[in-house]
């Protein structure tokens, strides 16, 4: 296992601003790292400077201590598994497996131990005879693993190695994939756009923002306590809320919105919203309800059990407990100090 970490890494691409702005990221040995953001945020850039798959213009990569900044990916003791697995369509999985054994003079019969052992890790010992048009994208994303891990890594590198599947085998192969990265314990730093990916599979979460790290923390911590307004409604599905209060802007999530009459019954100090309701959605285990406080746009979540009850068009007392409310700046969108 081996640590990742970048010291001012800085990538420019013409006369732009920069894709990657001076990062100084540091993963923990084994770990289960995340690099979270919007489509364009250079996360992936990012990934492929540690992999060494790009020069950066300025800042170097360590891994394992050891500065690796001018050295080609086959020097640095990685494997990377990319969105689109890169199988070869006419080798059979066995032999996809072998690939990087057999380029580096390995013996076959060190080759055959290598391929059994991490075919069996994943699953897929019964496959080793098809061909990638023969498998589905789960099993192609696991052969895609296999051929990695044969290579004894010290880092791992995913970027977006999911997204080609669909919504119920995806949440199937990040389980997968979790426990697969527990068992071998190495280093894994994984991009993805998807915030439901990082907050399940993440030991922590770097979030970046046109080429910066907005905040980095665990899952609980990048929800519970965002740094700022873009790292508050980039996490979360509906988003936290955000309402001008006393020059400032008050954060909270939706579900700790309600009835004043309810938040005041939970021992916490009430603050007090008029919340307009719009309208309602029920989403089968839990109900949103759409509004406004204050002209702003806001939403309440409910488990579906919940006795509230959408009621369009009128303005009720809503409040949220003192303790969920988050005060940001509300000019650099920074967590800021000051009352409700």
């Amino acid at each position: 296992m081996a640590t990742v970490e970048t010291q001012g890494l800085t990538k420019q691409f013409g006369d732009g601003p920069p894709a990657v702005d001076g990062i100084d990221l540091a993963s923990n040995d084994g770990e289960f790292l995340v690099l979270l953001g919007p489509s364009g945020c250079g996360k992936t850039t990012l990934l492929r400077m540690i992999g060494g798959l790009e020069t950066p213009t300025a800042g170097d990569v360590l891994i394992g201590g050891r500065v690796v900044t001018g050295l080609p990916p086959r020097a640095r003791k990685i494997a990377m598994v990319f969105q689109s697995y890169a199988l070869y369509p006419h080798l059979s999985v066995y032999n996809n497996i072998a690939f990087p054994l057999k380029a580096q003079g390995v013996k076959k019969d060190e080759q055959k131990r290598k391929v059994e052992w991490a075919a069996s890790l994943l699953g897929i010992e019964m496959l080793l005879h098809r061909k990638p048009r023969q498998l589905s994208g789960g099993q192609r994303q696991r052969v895609a693993l296999a051929r990695a891990l044969v290579r004894d890594p010290t880092v791992f590198l995913l970027d977006e190695p999911l997204s080609n599947l669909d919504a119920q085998r995806r949440a199937s192969a990040r389980d997968e994939l979790q426990r697969f990265q527990r068992d071998i314990g190495t280093t894994t730093i994984y991009v993805t756009h998807d915030q439901v990916e990082a907050m399940g599979m993440g030991d922590r979460i770097a979030v970046i923002d046109r080429g910066r790290v907005r905040q980095l923390g665990t899952p609980r911590e990048i929800y519970d306590e965002p740094a700022d307004t873009f790292v508050a409604t980039f996490l979360g599905s509906p988003p936290m809320n955000l309402v001008p209060r006393n020059g400032h802007l008050l954060g909270f999530r939706p579900e700790h919105l309600g009835p004043a009459a309810d938040v005041g019954r939970g021992g916490g100090e009430p603050v007090t919203f008029p919340f307009t309701v719009h309208r309602e959605e029920y989403l089968g285990s839990e109900r949103l309800l759409y509004g406004e406080i204050d002209e702003t746009k806001a939403v309440a979540r409910f488990p579906v059990t919940s006795p509230v009850t959408g009621q369009m068009g009128r303005t009720l007392d809503f409040a949220v407990s003192r303790q969920h409310l988050k005060t940001f700046d509300a000019e650099s969108g920074l967590r800021a100090g000051g009352s409700a």
